[in-house]
């Protein structure tokens, strides 16, 4: 099978791998981004309702603090707007009883999108021709070559579906998820190796829901749709209402850990009756409801994210590395973020960093 060659392969269309597509395509090199799902987005998931996006995936930026998230959504056309926090939070025991307390605003304020986290991809890929970006192109091994890099296309069990050469590459996906996917020909260093399935792939071990309301009872009781559980189904609980107020939503992370999680359907019911307790009987009747398991996505998480990390890592390149192979191969992705590392201003920065190195800006 003869290789396409190209100058340069993004792997990856989470929102690194996007936006470095978006920053290079101008460039007039030839560039192909692979994207093993049969959409791009990555963890940026946003089902929609009538005309409302939920998001499964990240649901906040900071405005204060991410400079290059505001630029963006200033480049698109996109409007942001604050977190509902007025009124009081909710909190439940161990034992599963309730109780109102003081509500607990985000410092500093987190905004969320309108139209969802997903109108940052579907932006950048306006902004992409559209030869560019190839769904359903699982690459299953990278190898070093004389004069580039080979990059095959496939499942391991099966006959490749395609090979490309490239003379640099950007590996826009979780370091563990890279590792432990894609065969590396030669092997990476062990060092190298070793950080790689150390790092945390940020929610790849978490569940979230998301419920959707013709009206929103708890702002009605002076709740600000906020809420912590130590027993659960839901550990954490958000207001996730649209800006213009319908549909109103709830919105939290599961948690109980993957390894103990049941099927979607009844965990499904088992947060409505959480909710109902929590927000009033109205919380148990939603207009839609979607329930997100990352842990069980082929394409985010590994064996290794069954236990979740509930902390916040501190994410750097791997091993401090920032390329390999002689700068052939480019890390980009929020895990091997400089700064901010798991949010959408370390997707940025690091895209910037890995598009600057493939193709610098003058």
């Amino acid at each position: 099978m003869q290789p396409e060659t190209v100058d340069t392969i993004i792997i990856g269309g989470g929102l690194s791998g996007m936006y470095a597509a978006f920053l290079l395509a101008p460039t007039n090199r030839s560039l192909v981004l692979l994207e093993a799902r049969s959409r791009v987005g990555g963890r940026i998931l946003c089902p929609e309702h009538q005309g409302f996006f939920a998001d499964l995936g990240p649901s906040w930026y900071w405005p204060m603090i991410n400079p290059r998230v505001n630029a963006l959504i200033r480049a698109l056309h996109l409007k942001g707007y604050p977190q509902f926090e007025t009124g009081l939070g909710r909190f439940q025991a161990k034992d599963g009883h309730a109780e109102t307390i003081a509500g607990y605003p985000m410092e500093p304020p987190g905004w969320r999108l309108a139209g969802g986290m997903i109108s940052l991809v579907n932006g950048l890929r306006e902004r992409i021709p559209e030869a560019v970006i190839r769904l359903n192109h699982p690459v299953c091994e990278i190898q070093r070559l004389d004069d580039g890099v080979g990059v095959t296309v496939g499942r391991f069990d099966q006959e490749p579906r395609c090979r490309l050469k490239a003379s640099r590459v950007i590996l826009a996906l979780p370091p563990r998820l890279a590792a432990r996917s894609i065969l590396f020909t030669p092997d990476l260093p062990y060092d190298l190796a070793q950080a790689m399935l150390r790092a945390s792939t940020w929610m790849a071990g978490h569940a979230k829901f998301f419920a959707l309301y013709d009206q929103a009872d708890w702002r009605r009781f002076g709740l600000s749709g906020q809420g912590f559980s130590l027993c659960g189904p839901l550990g954490e609980i958000h207001d996730g209402s649209s800006d213009t107020h319908r549909p109103y939503g709830l919105t939290g992370f599961v948690g109980i850990p993957a390894l103990r999680r049941n099927n979607g359907d009844g965990m499904i019911r088992a947060i409505l009756t959480q909710l109902s307790l929590l927000y009033g009987p109205g919380a148990a009747q939603p207009l839609n409801v979607y329930y997100q398991d990352w842990a069980r996505e082929e394409f985010t998480a590994t064996e290794y994210d069954k236990r979740a990390a509930h902390h916040h890592p501190e994410f750097l390149p791997p091993s401090g590395a920032t390329s390999f192979w002689n700068g052939a191969v480019h890390f980009a992705g929020t895990e091997t973020a400089d700064e901010l590392g798991g949010y959408l201003e370390g997707a940025l920065s690091s895209a910037e960093r890995a598009a600057s190195a493939v193709c610098p800006f003058g």
